[in-house]
């Protein structure tokens, strides 16, 4: 027999930060709320991203009917391509985060296979038993919607990521009104971003960097390097803003910022008047005074365009005394001893370096709303069942108990991935559980799923091998103390250890010695340089660890 109630299913995000991915199932027909992905602790060896497990969708696939994006951030977009491989349903989303959907698809060669639908907010749309209608939300992204979802039992409201700010850059506030009109007229079950319930009071608005960015401008008298995430498109608009009222060129440097920046202008949400943007090979034309560089990397990743200029190792960007750089951007937990790396790094290049240590006004503010915009959503809505979404397990139980508090629900109910909850208009509880979990993906070849990590070592050991190459570095001076160790197993017919000896001792002596200090980058140079080397010659993707030795 059919059940005639509502089940809500998380994929991914509960229990965890990131790899959003939730299922709303009427009968045989499902939507699909967000697909994201996480990036791997440090210790998935070899594992490049990691995306939720998606077998419940593919064992309904006939059943699949959309995936709905609430806007386009990684965690939230970045597992379309795996789950797209599996599932031909058309995508829904707003006219922004479609634009970076359509370049992730582009690269994995899916764009001209997948149907893309933009949505608007306010604009109802229906997909079988379900009408959903986006309603504005403010993010640190823009063009990002909550979507309320009738069903045949009642209204469900999804926040997505959200924080309450009633004055953005783009003129286009979170949309209390709507929240209100449903909460009077009755919503069955609230599902609400978890990520900040930590955090008392009221997340400021992204306004609020203006006056201290502003601030660093007026004082910097050489260039001013400047990252945040790439996809903050409105605190690049600020770092624009302020580049053109200082009579500062501007020049865009590292992949990610410059596809964000082209894809914000080019659907007006930063204005640049012609000539601000200038091409990174025309720094050397203008006086350091007249510069901004916009630059990727504010995390600290090993080869992004930031980490390369603090070593004095990029082409365009080059950090020299009295230059500030600005780390506009929250130290992402997990990334500390990069990020601070880094920092070193740029001291030594003499820069003055400023970033967010909760002194001398904001140049960060988050994107997630904290408890008392929790507390006003909630109030606004009055749902019958609340449901926290997005983060680990701490998180939803406390944010449980902060929508109880209110006394605005009647239950508040804790999920996490796999757990299958019931609805009806009197009832909900928890009444089964399905396969959920990481799939492990390594990107660097088509769509390789990593089913389980140590089932891939083991094949890749089997198959292809496994090279140790073990470097002696003088951690005072940078010497390369001897030459280079190469042990290899497991090729057989093929002996390329001179090659490979060759090519780290290259790679190596194109290292200034303060780069050698630097084990994460002498690290991946080395391993990037011999994969390359030995899947020309052997045409195989063996497991490569350098091992460095400090002397």
């Amino acid at each position: 027999m059919k059940s005639k109630k509502l089940k809500i299913i998380p994929l991914g995000g509960l229990g965890e930060f990131g790899m959003n991915c939730l299922a709303l199932r009427w009968e045989d027909d499902i939507i699909v709320i967000d697909a994201g992905l996480m990036f791997p602790e440090s210790e998935l060896l070899g594992v490049d991203i990691v995306v939720p497990d998606i077998s419940y969708l593919i064992e309904n696939k006939q059943h699949v009917r959309a995936i709905i994006l609430t806007h386009g951030h990684e965690d939230h977009i970045g597992g379309l391509p795996w789950i797209l491989n599996e599932l031909k349903v058309p995508v829904y989303a707003t006219e922004f985060t479609l634009a970076f959907v359509e370049g992730k698809l582009e690269e994995h060669e899916m764009l001209d296979e997948t149907e893309l639908i933009e949505i608007t907010p306010k604009e109802k749309f229906t997909i079988g038993p379900f009408t959903v209608e986006p309603i504005r939300v403010t993010h640190s992204l823009v063009d990002c919607v909550a979507l309320a979802v009738e069903t045949p039992v009642g209204v469900v409201i999804h926040t997505g990521d959200f924080k309450i700010d009633l004055s953005p850059l783009d003129d286009k506030p979170f949309d209390l009104h709507t929240f209100a009109e449903y909460g009077k007229r009755g919503v069955l079950a609230l599902l609400q971003d978890s990520t900040n319930v930590e955090r008392h009071g009221y997340t400021p608005s992204e306004s609020s960097v203006r006056p201290r960015l502003d601030e660093l401008f007026s004082q910097t008298r050489k260039k001013l390097f400047f990252s945040c995430f790439s996809s903050s498109i409105y605190r690049i608009r600020i770092a624009v803003d302020l580049a053109r009222a200082h009579s500062r060129k501007v020049a865009v440097i590292g992949r990610s910022m410059m596809e964000s920046t082209e894809i914000a202008q080019d659907l007006g949400y930063i204005d640049v008047p012609p000539g601000l943007i200038i091409n990174p090979g025309q720094l050397r034309d203008f006086p350091p005074e007249q510069l901004m560089i916009l630059i990727s990397g504010t995390q600290g990743e090993p080869m992004s365009a930031l980490s390369r200029a603090a070593l004095d190792n990029h082409k365009h960007a080059r950090i020299e005394p009295g230059d500030t750089v600005v780390l506009s951007s929250r130290i992402i937990p997990g990334n500390e001893k990069s990020i601070f790396r880094v920092i070193d790094h740029l001291n030594r290049r003499e820069a003055n370096v400023v970033y967010d240590d909760g002194s001398h006004g904001l140049i960060h503010v988050s994107g997630h709303g904290s408890q008392e915009e929790m507390r006003l959503l909630i109030n606004l809505i009055r749902p019958k069942f609340f449901i926290p979404v997005h983060g680990d397990y701490r998180y939803l139980r406390r944010h449980a108990q902060i929508a109880m508090e209110t006394g605005a629900v009647e239950h508040a109910i804790v999920i996490e991935d796999g757990d299958v909850l019931e609805l009806d208009q009197d009832d909900a509880r928890k009444h089964d559980k399905v396969t959920a979990g990481r799939i492990l993906i390594d990107s660097g070849s088509s769509i390789d799923v990593v089913e389980d990590l140590v089932i891939r070592d083991r094949r890749i050991l089997s198959e292809d091998g496994i090279v140790l190459a073990v470097l002696a570095i003088n951690k005072r001076t940078g010497k390369v103390e001897r030459p280079p160790e190469v042990i290899m197993r497991g090729f057989g017919g093929v002996d390329v250890t001179d090659q490979a000896r060759e090519v780290i001792l290259r790679t190596l002596e194109g290292l200034s010695s303060e780069q050698k200090s630097d084990y994460g980058m002498v690290n991946e140079k080395v391993r990037v340089e011999l994969k390359r080397l030995i899947q020309k010659v052997t045409g195989r993707r063996p497991m490569i660890m350098p091992v460095i030795l400090e002397i």
